[in-house]
């Protein structure tokens, strides 16, 4: 990608100094916390929900100096370009095609744990967005892991992964994210049908901001590869076969391979949030 390091976005928030100590639940709290890990689908057990993440009785902040290598340092500038680049896009697309006017979401960097609105947040979840503070979080090692895990090296394959949870944001101004959930509890046998479609969609909204950046000429030769081979490479399909060998699309949470590819290429080729209703295109999922 062309792009020009300018520093740390005023919507990052770097956490990368500061540990976290999470400290036992009780019998009674891990009878709740099973609970909302059943109706959130989120694993909650391991990581207790907090309310206020400077004085939760769930675990400690432990501070420290940022220590980081010039690798790290470019990769931190690379994502606040990124971040900028697409709420500036959105900024402008969600009133003027959606009606619904534009809120900036923060990036939160840190390594290992951190306390989110959601729960508490590690490294092995891989990086997500949380609709309670709205805020995406992002360990930079999940990059090693894309490139190396998966397969899909590149700028363009680390800009999707962030662009795919803003996306998740822009389906939570929308309101689609409530929606969701309340037909998830109101049909329990749709849920992962129904987090398949939320998530095709945020592959859409990515390919959308991928539109902008390809006309603002941010784009070079092979990124769009690199962004479709990136949508591949966390398929259900494809991560189920290399886990446990057999697949099982009962259990499909994000869509496979195919359908992961295709929404991010609509969103990339139309430049359209409205192309993106992944709910009414049933036959096309």
């Amino acid at each position: 990608m062309r792009w020009v390091p300018g520093g740390e976005s005023r919507n990052v928030e770097d956490r990368r100094g500061r540990g976290y100590r999470m400290a036992p639940v009780g019998i009674g709290g891990a009878i709740i916390l099973l609970v909302l890990s059943l109706l959130f689908g989120r694993d909650f057990v391991s990581a207790p929900p907090v309310t206020n993440p400077a004085e939760t009785a769930a675990g400690e902040i432990v501070p420290g100096a940022i220590e980081q290598t010039p690798e790290e340092a470019k990769e931190v500038q690379f994502v606040s370009w990124v971040l900028d680049t697409a709420q500036a896009t959105w900024s402008r697309l969600l009133p003027e095609k959606m009606g619904t006017p534009w809120q900036n979401a923060t990036l939160v960097l840190f390594r290992n744990a951190t306390p989110t609105g959601c729960g508490v947040g590690q490294t092995a979840t891989g990086p997500f967005y949380c609709p309670l503070d709205q805020k995406l979080y992002i360990d930079l090692s999940f990059y090693n892991e894309l490139r190396d895990r998966f397969g899909a090296p590149g700028d363009f394959a680390q800009a999707y992964v962030l662009a795919h949870e803003l996306g998740h944001h822009v389906q939570h101004l929308l309101g689609t994210d409530a929606k969701v959930r309340r037909a998830q509890q109101a049909y329990p046998g749709n849920a992962n049908q129904l987090s398949v479609m939320l998530e095709l969609q945020a592959d859409c909204y990515a390919g959308v901001w991928g539109h902008y950046a390809q006309a603002g000429g941010a784009l070079e030769p092979g990124d769009v590869q690199e962004g479709l081979a990136a949508a591949a490479a966390v398929g259900d399909d494809r991560i189920q076969r290399e886990t446990t060998g057999h697949i099982n699309t009962d259990s499909f949470t994000h869509g496979t391979s195919e359908q992961r590819e295709r929404w991010f290429n609509r969103g990339f080729t139309t430049g359209d949030p409205r192309q993106c209703n992944t709910f009414a295109a049933v036959s096309e999922r």
